[in-house]
């Protein structure tokens, strides 16, 4: 029996049912990117529609978490900031970690949040991931700013002492941006059929946080929980944000190549678990 070929040259769109698992249609994604930028608008005015002071909590929030930590961290617990300002110390760990843990939750649960949508009508479904990544970077910029006037205040003070490494900012912003997305496609395909996951993530984003350099700099962890830290890919992010704009800690290049290999690594597999997920998710969702 011969196979019949048919020229498919003269069609503007083909659906196929058999794709790679690592397939990923940049040009399909680019000829969707105006369906990206309304999912970003409608993220942005869903939020804050119904509240009082709107964008202003972009910036209220940071703000009252540091006053938070550095009363209880700083002067109940006493924990060390390398002798850095409080203040400073603890909103450049939580801006970072905002970004990091919001992308994360939510990319998660991306496939039982937007069901609805995808069991109506097809487009490529990284546009959510992307959406919410793009959503997180715009308040994380607010954010950011608040975190700059800061440093120049402390600046102007003598008080911290910046440096030229805060050019290499959005490569860090990047690698974070991937990091999050990457855990966040894999989780949010394991969500879909295991729903307890969706109440271990929150709890498990927290205790990871205490992994992690947010509320502490890493010189204070002693040696026998060093391999903690070591084994962390957030670890070199949170060294050079202090290094770079406080002026503490040590930090060099190298601190950047195991987060650089281990962000490629874990978008890959999450794009791979997530292209093989979403061919049946709705039978599980």
């Amino acid at each position: 029996m011969k196979k019949k070929h048919t020229n498919t040259s003269e069609w503007d769109t083909v659906i196929a049912s058999e794709h790679s698992l690592f397939d990923v249609n940049f040009k399909e994604l680019w000829h969707y990117r105006d369906l990206l930028v309304l999912f970003v608008k409608r993220d942005f005015v869903t939020v804050y529609k119904q509240t009082i002071l709107g964008p202003l909590w972009f910036f209220i929030q940071p703000l009252l978490t540091t006053i938070t930590f550095t009363v209880i961290f700083g002067n109940v617990a006493q924990l060390s900031t390398d002798g850095a300002p409080k203040i400073i110390f603890y909103m450049a760990g939580i801006t970072l970690w905002n970004y990091f843990a919001n992308c994360l939750t939510t990319v998660s649960g991306v496939f039982n949040a937007n069901a609805g949508i995808f069991g109506k009508v097809y487009f490529p479904r990284l546009i959510m991931p992307l959406t919410i990544v793009i959503s997180n970077l715009m308040k994380f910029g607010a954010q950011f700013l608040l975190f700059i006037c800061f440093v120049v205040y402390f600046t102007f003070n003598h008080q911290i002492t910046p440096n030229s490494w805060m050019l290499l900012t959005p490569f860090i912003i990047l690698l974070m941006a991937i990091i999050s997305m990457g855990i966040g496609l894999i989780l949010s395909s394991m969500t879909t059929k295991y729903k307890d996951l969706n109440q271990l993530i929150g709890f498990g984003i927290q205790l990871f946080m205490y992994a992690t350099p947010v509320i502490y700099p890493s010189s204070s962890v002693p040696e026998n929980f060093k391999w903690v830290l070591d084994w962390n890919p957030l670890v070199g992010l949170f060294e050079y944000m202090r290094y770079a704009y406080i002026g503490i800690g040590t930090f060099d290049s190298n601190s950047l190549l195991y987060p650089s290999v281990f962000s490629i690594v874990i978008l890959l597999l999450g794009i791979l678990v997530f292209n093989k997920t979403q061919k049946t998710f709705m039978d599980t969702v």
